[in-house]
């Protein structure tokens, strides 16, 4: 027969209930040091930088314009591109991130070296629209994804998400969160020089 269980000292309950919060500030000083040695937390790189784009085909947004009065096409990332770089922007009225980075977008829609492409994410159509209306329209195409399904091929899990595809259809460069002047200069325009060069992949950290 076993005697009776040895309790457990006071001094060890207490350093065990310390535990979550040494955790805590160890993940906390981890963060502090990625802020300090100027690291985006988040520019998070994704697994399918190097991949082959998936070949996404997605129905238009019915009534959005493009600024010579056009309708704009739906999104068609199968169709031959003749080696051109696309940029893929996800966006939905409901983000304000989305609105964040939106006056850069305009900005690049000017850059001819590259189509700016965008996915409508788990949006209204007449929200999309008044939200373009109100704000401009980047976009030379765009794709709606009302329940989000197609946008699960390109991993993304919150919008504003943006990726840069090659001409041959790789994905060269991504963009979790808004575009900053900061992101363009120091991530994006260095990975379009390499798409426009024919150069491999983009960095992933």
């Amino acid at each position: 027969m076993s005697g009776p269980e040895t309790p457990v000292p006071a001094r060890r309950r207490s350093r065990l209930a310390y535990l979550p919060l040494l955790l805590f500030v160890g993940l906390s000083g981890l963060f502090l040091v990625q802020l300090v040695a100027g690291r985006d937390p988040q520019e998070i790189p994704s697994v399918l930088i190097g991949k082959a784009a998936p070949q996404t085909r997605l129905p238009a947004l019915e009534g959005a314009t493009l600024a010579g009065g056009g309708a704009v096409p739906g999104l068609d990332l199968t169709a031959p591109r003749g080696g051109r770089p696309v940029l893929v922007n996800v966006f939905a009225s409901w983000c304000a991130p989305c609105r964040e980075e939106h006056p850069l977008l305009l900005q690049l829609s000017r850059d001819r070296r590259f189509d700016l492409v965008g996915i409508n994410y788990k949006d209204k159509p007449e929200n999309a629209l008044g939200f373009l209306a109100s704000l401009g329209n980047p976009y030379a195409a765009i794709g709606t994804d009302p329940k989000g399904s197609a946008t699960i091929d390109w991993g993304v899990y919150g919008v504003p998400e943006s990726f840069l595809v090659s001409g041959d259809g790789q994905i060269l460069y991504k963009q979790t969160g808004p575009f900053t002047p900061e992101s363009i200069r120091t991530g994006l325009l260095p990975a379009l020089e390499r798409a426009l060069a024919g150069g491999g992949r983009a960095p992933t950290s």
